[in-house]
């Protein structure tokens, strides 16, 4: 177990500690365990370079918006399915989970993104993934299984209709589970580059993760701007591996800081919505 942890904790830690060091001690392999020659200047490019800042708040952007409507999407579609009294149950379950196998593929989404009016919006990075089956049928588990029967029963007899009963019983009991979905469908959207590619052409509304990719991958970012002098051009680009660990460290900081408040539920929240019986 000690082995497997540094296997997958070492690079995290070298990415870090490059991030901090002088970037001609990174590239000549002497950064190994500390962070060596105390260096900012990745973090100085990073506030310098428009492109990057313009991305991580469209990028907070689209992970608030998307994760609050995923949510309300997740449990308008799992607290109906749960009820033994909605007829049509058995029926929308199947065709809810049909989509979980079979879809119309790319272009026709791209096609019917576009026919919508979503093309190169911020609504085209979150409607067409607005709820995902899988965690409906995690939230549906816990209500058919993890609310007695006989909470909701004592509900109706003191007179709350559907609306009070989702509101004020259903939902606060199921926090541990709502939160793991928080977390599910927060990481997809902070991660997402892909739809940005396929939905997006203007630059300004690119997230976070296109735009690191354009650097990581692409080297899209110039390193020459306001200057032609070749010493200053030479800097530049021995800082350009420093930059690269300092955009992740930049871009996984908002993750971070909320997993350990969602952390405690985790566990707790996929096993509430996972058994059944």
């Amino acid at each position: 177990m000690v082995i497997i942890f540094v296997i997958f904790a070492w690079p995290l830690w070298f990415v870090l500690i490059a991030s901090f060091s002088d970037p001609n001690l990174v590239t000549s392999g002497k950064v190994l365990l500390l962070p060596k020659g105390f260096y900012l200047g990745g973090y100085k490019m990073i506030l310098e370079y428009k492109d990057i800042l313009r991305g991580y708040a469209n990028s907070i952007f689209y992970t608030v918006v998307g994760t609050v409507l995923n949510i309300v999407m997740t449990i308008c579609a799992a607290y109906p399915l749960s009820r033994k009294d909605f007829v049509p149950q058995k029926f929308f379950t199947i065709i809810f989970v049909f989509t979980m196998y079979f879809s119309g593929g790319l272009v026709p989404l791209f096609l019917q993104v576009r026919a919508l009016g979503l093309y190169n919006t911020p609504l085209a990075m979150i409607i067409p993934g607005a709820v995902s089956m899988y965690n409906v049928l995690i939230l549906r588990s816990f209500f058919m299984t993890g609310i007695p029967k006989s909470l909701e029963e004592a509900a109706e007899l003191d007179g709350a209709n559907t609306f009070q009963m989702l509101t004020k019983i259903i939902i606060p009991l199921a926090k541990p589970t709502i939160a793991v979905l928080v977390l599910f469908y927060a990481v997809g959207h902070w991660n997402d580059y892909f739809s940005a590619l396929i939905y997006l052409k203007d630059k300004s509304l690119m997230p976070l993760q296109t735009v690191l990719r354009d650097i990581l991958i692409m080297g899209k970012i110039d390193m020459t701007s306001g200057s032609v002098d070749m010493a200053a051009v030479t800097a530049k680009l021995k800082v350009a591996q420093t930059l690269r660990y300092s955009v992740i460290v930049v871009s996984t900081v908002p993750l971070m800081l909320v997993y350990p408040f969602i952390q405690k539920h985790f566990v707790k929240g996929i096993m509430l919505g996972a058994v059944k019986g």
